[in-house]
């Protein structure tokens, strides 16, 4: 099975469990009276809904460019990532909103039992599905992926605090201090989104540089030290660079000056320089664009 195929069906695979997760923390939130549970339930539902736009970007990632699409589809993935992070975010900060104004308005009464049991098997559900996922990703290297798999580390968090707050919570309950117990849901709700929030905030940052066009520092690095070593192998006049990531897509152009001493060098030693650059940059295949282009007019930089 390519690579391609893995993706698709580890990402349809993640769209049935996060839909089934959704439902369950959806109904045991409204049946138990837990904002946090019905908060768990809610982000399950954007995962999925996120979850089955990931799979839809990856079925056009697979396929050649077209007409007016040329250079492939992959700035549709930094699309997806920003959108997707973006909602997380909102829903987050939604989230907090309420939890303050529950707090405020003096708590609320919660079940504790069925709140419990609810956090022990979600909990072991998404640890499940987060060690599985990033075990796969491995050998496919998908941001996509790489997104979904860092959604059910979130989802697995939060399941489990809610299950230690719920347990002490339980425990507070049998003693003079039951009072706090109205206050556990809310607090751990706020709680749960101001740890949340930098994840999907961290990664709309890095997803807006790419559909900036902004060029990664390591990158950049590479690509110089690469020019200046060849340039005192060469003698080169001089060189400019413009490299950049797009999703998976690496975009790399290099335009070379050649000194007089090559001023008749054949095309068969510029191949060869064509290929010391491919193989210091790395990446080879269908998700890297490279051009390297020689002149000895430097108007053409």
């Amino acid at each position: 099975m390519s690579a391609t195929e893995l993706e698709q069906r580890t990402l349809r695979r993640s769209f049935f469990c996060t839909l089934l997760i959704a439902g369950v923390g959806i109904v045991v939130g409204v049946v138990s009276g837990s904002l946090s549970i019905i908060f768990d339930g809610m982000f399950s539902a954007l995962d999925a809904a996120m979850c089955s736009l990931s799979l839809l970007v990856a079925r056009l990632l697979s396929q050649p460019g077209s007409r007016r699409f040329q250079h492939g589809f992959w700035h549709i993935e930094p699309l997806v990532l920003v959108f997707n992070g973006s909602l997380l975010s909102l829903l987050c900060l939604y989230a907090f909103i309420n939890a303050v104004k529950g707090i405020i308005d003096g708590g609320r009464e919660l079940e504790f039992g069925i709140a419990m049991v609810y956090a022990v098997v979600v909990s072991v559900f998404c640890y499940f599905m987060y060690f599985r996922q990033r075990r796969l990703n491995r050998v496919i290297e998908s941001e996509l992926i790489g997104l979904d798999t860092k959604s059910w580390l979130m989802s697995a968090c939060v399941s489990s605090a809610l299950l230690i707050a719920f347990s002490i919570a339980w425990i507070l309950e049998h003693t003079r201090y039951s009072h706090l117990t109205w206050y556990v849901d809310p607090g751990v709700l706020a709680v749960l989104t101001l740890v949340l929030i930098p994840m999907p905030i961290g990664t709309v940052i890095g997803a807006v540089k790419e559909v900036l066009l902004m060029t990664p520092d390591s990158l950049d690095v590479t690509v110089r030290e690469l020019m200046h070593s060849l340039t005192a192998e060469y003698g080169f006049v001089s060189y400019s660079h413009y490299a950049t990531r797009v999703g998976r897509g690496l975009f790399v152009e290099v335009h070379i000056v050649l000194p007089d001493a090559m001023e008749h060098v054949g095309i068969r030693q510029l191949d060869l320089i064509r290929d010391k650059i491919s193989r210091a940059i790395g990446e080879s295949g269908p998700d890297r664009w490279l051009t390297v282009a020689f002149t000895r007019d430097p108007r053409w930089l």
